[in-house]
């Protein structure tokens, strides 16, 4: 979210934000493969992701925990008992629960750094003669391409699994329930085909919406003051826009990334064992 650009337009547009540019054009074909402002927070959140993980559980452990130990030790607990061992068969713990604790720590990690100020931007501002870029804040996950991508990882992953412990005839056949008449089934199956793909939906689109409404409603309450140049409404926007930050920040990354990992396990723990 880019204040002084935002103050600098005659006409407020929070869309603006979202936009991505080219930075490195790079095209396969039909393929766009060109790095932007949300490649680049991929691999920041990524690369901090990683260290994140080393730093907690890597260096340092011993018998008498310290504070560092201890919230490593607290977050494994909390994707083994509240998402993997509550969703996954313990057939497939040994392979899966890495996958969701990843993916847990890697959508939390996106999230936070989306709401940290990084000079990663295309508009920069003048300072004594320096030309430098300007802070903001801009989510990946708010990008549907990328919530996109870290659902069809799941969907994938969810029929490969089914598959491979039920045979592909035992697997599609779980799909329908049982004693469902044979005229039914012209109707049923095509409804069962939908709703496996609106789990990809709805994986996608709920990390999406969530992080893309919080980005704009910060960016509106802020903008409220350029927008009807009041310093009346100072106070009121810097408020609101502060509510909201702190109530998504502590409440809604962790929801949100949480509640991705655990429709994950779920998925592929029915999958593997579709009689349950």
């Amino acid at each position: 979210m880019n204040v002084l650009l935002a103050a600098a337009e005659s006409d407020f547009d929070p869309q603006h934000e979202f936009i991505l540019e080219e930075w490195i054009p790079l095209h396969l074909g039909p393929l766009d493969m060109s790095v932007n402002k949300a490649v680049v927070y991929l691999w920041i959140g990524g690369l901090a992701t990683i260290l994140l993980g080393v730093w907690l559980m890597r260096f340092g452990l011993s018998l008498r925990p310290n504070r560092r130990q201890t919230t490593g030790e607290s977050i494994y607990e909390l994707v083994q008992a509240q998402i993997a061992e509550s969703s996954l068969p313990s057939k497939a713990m040994r392979l899966w629960f890495p996958y969701v604790a990843s993916l847990f720590l890697f959508i939390w990690v996106l999230n936070m750094v989306g709401f940290l100020p990084l000079p990663i931007s295309n508009d920069t501002f003048d300072f004594f003669g320096v030309e430098l870029p300007t802070l903001g804040i801009y989510a990946a996950t708010a990008n549907l391409s990328v919530t996109l991508a870290l659902a069809l990882i799941t969907f994938g992953a969810t029929h490969v699994e089914g598959i491979r412990y039920n045979g592909p005839s035992r697997y599609f056949k779980s799909w329908i329930p049982e004693g469902v008449p044979k005229p039914l089934l012209a109707l049923i199956v095509p409804l069962e085909v939908i709703s496996q793909f609106m789990r990809l939906i709805s994986l996608s689109v709920r990390l999406f919406a969530n992080m893309l409404a919080g980005h704009m409603l910060i960016l509106v309450m802020l903008g409220l003051i350029f927008i009807f140049s009041s310093w009346v409404l100072i106070p009121i926007s810097v408020i609101a826009g502060t509510a909201i930050y702190l109530f998504e920040v502590g409440i809604v990354v962790t929801i949100q990334a949480f509640v991705f990992a655990l429709l994950s396990a779920i998925y592929i723990g029915a999958a593997i064992e579709p009689q349950h």
